[in-house]
């Protein structure tokens, strides 16, 4: 079967007898999609203790949590290779391992420099994990014939929201040293458990994807068309989760300075309004399956960008508080299952390689939105700058609206016979 028709575009897949193990397999994956969550969130709550125990300017420390970013980065690619030497399962169960293991070394540096170094390592490790505990799902939803992808996404959210919830009380109680012991003691208990059900049950076959001598994964066809056909789409994924991302990572370094600057809200209410955002993109995330099964990939796509691209253009330029959180939520509700949907699709598309693609792009989304933001602040405004996010957010819906018709019109061609 030809691997453009892998995901159909109605979303009511033709169930599939699931193994006993694809249940035990589903909760394994979910739990370190959580402990990715509940790590990064408690690592992100501690970065103020950090830059007073270093005694770093801001600029310093900037410079120093990029490490995490070019970790990240440099990373994703070579996990998909990896993926597809070893196996998802394997390098999922190593990388989260490392990232346990590796977020206890920030409180034992002394200068920015060392910070840096040893960021590098824990953005290596969440990279190479995010591309991992993908790619095992995208394999999972593929085997079982349903999309499945947003649940997980839902229990990152999740594990971020309790991470994030936990770090705030604990704070003022433990010593950042403390503190994140307790994430790598938690952190390499959970992958213990786990990644013994990962290491123990085989992963399901990738569906449709043909091996090639030089190491990336094909689409079965008509040779070099079908190839380029298949980088085609799944770079357009890819720009989809860059759109996405762009707008998360932005939303979450200037939505509660936009509320406090702009609308002077007190601390307490600006930080609300993201509280809103990731709220509401942790619930929609918990019903993406059953929207994916009854309105399909490319609906969800462009309605997520649209509502996404409307809610923030509300939240942006709304003068009055409630209507900014309104915004906020209409964000989250957007946005929330377009990054699990264009990963699946990379994924079923190009196997690992695909999701390393389309989280490499993303994740250079997350880069990117945060200093542009900063850099159009200073140039239009905060509230300008904001609508940036809603202009990306309606670029993905235009993006998805051309993969769906893109694979409409190979489903509806005979392909010949090579």
């Amino acid at each position: 079967m030809d691997s453009m028709n892998q995901l159909t575009d109605t979303g009511r897949r033709a169930p599939a007898t699931a193994p006993p193990q694809v249940a035990r397999l589903r909760r394994a994956i979910s739990l370190f999609f959580a402990l990715d969550g509940f790590v990064f969130a408690g690592w992100v709550v501690r970065i103020p203790a950090i830059k007073e125990q270093i005694h770093a300017s801001a600029g310093a420390l900037g410079l120093a949590l990029l490490g995490v970013s070019v970790g990240s980065v440099a990373t994703m690619l070579l996990t998909g290779k990896l993926c597809r030497r070893y196996g998802n399962h394997p390098v999922t169960v190593v990388t989260a391992a490392l990232l346990s293991l590796s977020v206890a070394l920030p409180p034992l540096t002394h200068s920015a420099l060392h910070l840096g170094l040893v960021l590098l390592l824990f953005g290596a490790a969440y990279g190479g994990l995010n591309v991992a505990f993908n790619a095992a799902a995208v394999d999972l939803a593929e085997a079982v014939r349903r999309p499945i992808l947003p649940s997980f996404h839902a229990a990152f959210s999740a594990g971020g929201l309790v991470g994030a919830g936990l770090g705030g009380l604990l704070a003022p109680r433990l010593s950042p040293l403390c503190h994140l012991l307790l994430l790598t003691a938690t952190g390499l208990v959970v992958t213990a458990y786990a990644g013994r059900v990962l290491l123990r049950t085989p992963g399901p076959p990738a569906t449709g994807q043909v091996p090639r001598r030089d190491g990336t994964d094909a689409v079965p066809g008509c040779g070099r068309a079908a190839v380029g056909r298949t980088r085609l789409f799944v770079t357009l994924y890819g720009l989809i989760t860059l759109c996405t991302a762009y707008g998360e990572g932005a939303l979450a370094d200037w939505g509660s300075l936009h509320l406090s600057a702009d609308l002077r809200t007190g601390p307490g209410a600006a930080a609300a309004g993201y509280a809103v955002f990731a709220l509401l993109m942790t619930v929609s995330r918990m019903s993406g399956t059953w929207l994916l099964e009854r309105l399909g990939d490319t609906p969800v796509l462009v309605a997520g960008g649209l509502l996404a691209a409307v809610g923030m253009l509300v939240g942006a330029l709304a003068p009055q508080l409630w209507l900014v959180y309104l915004g906020y939520a209409l964000t989250g509700l957007g946005l929330a299952n377009v990054f699990p949907v264009a990963v699946g699709g990379a994924g079923a598309l190009a196997g690992p390689h695909g999701v390393a693609v389309a989280s490499t792009l993303g994740y250079s989304g997350i880069l990117l939105g945060p200093p542009s933001i900063g850099f159009l602040a200073e140039a239009y405004g905060l509230p300008g700058a904001l609508t940036t996010i809603a202009a990306l957010a309606a670029l993905a819906a235009l993006l998805g609206r051309v993969v769906g018709r893109g694979r409409v019109g190979r489903r509806g061609r005979r392909r010949a016979p090579c």
